[in-house]
């Protein structure tokens, strides 16, 4: 394997693993929380949230590879890096925190990041856009679900007592 090629595998990989394993530490709680939480009627399980994760990490891990293997620029690249710190920082404010506007917060960034992520790459790599699209998809269903969840002893937009 050539620099290159390894640069961009720590690219795809590190951060999106990195996402993912702050997000799990943050989520230790997060079947026991998530119960507790006042949810619309489409809220779905908790056991959908880690295989949709385990896919949708994998499509964006190999969207980064492809961003940097084929040269899609720094706006493309900083645009993933911002949208996984946005990715690693909900999980905590959420769960750890319990602080739902500062979640609600951090995940409508997110939304924006993805969007400008998707519509700067799909100029360069249709491919890489395309396996970003669930993503977004399941972060503005993500976005809804957390405007909608509440601490059943609270108001909406307050914060979940532990």
């Amino acid at each position: 394997m050539d620099a290159h090629s390894a640069r961009g595998l720590a690219f795809a990989a590190g951060p999106t693993l990195a996402a993912a394993a702050i997000g799990s530490l943050a989520s230790r709680r997060a079947p026991e929380v998530y119960r507790r939480l006042a949810k619309p009627a489409w809220a779905p399980p908790p056991g959908v949230f880690g295989p949709v994760w385990t896919v949708l990490y994998t499509a964006i891990g190999v969207a980064g590879w492809r961003l940097w293997t084929r040269r899609a620029g720094r706006k493309a690249l900083g645009l993933h890096l911002a949208q996984l710190a946005l990715n690693a920082a909900w999980t905590p404010a959420f769960f750890a925190a319990r602080n739902r506007t500062a979640a609600l917060a951090v995940v409508t960034a997110l939304d924006g990041a993805l969007a400008a992520e998707i519509a700067v790459v799909a100029r360069r790599d249709r491919a890489a856009a395309a396996l970003l699209a669930p993503y977004l998809g399941w972060s503005v269903f993500a976005t809804a679900l957390t405007a909608s969840v509440g601490d059943p002893a609270g108001p909406p937009g307050s914060t979940v007592r532990r």
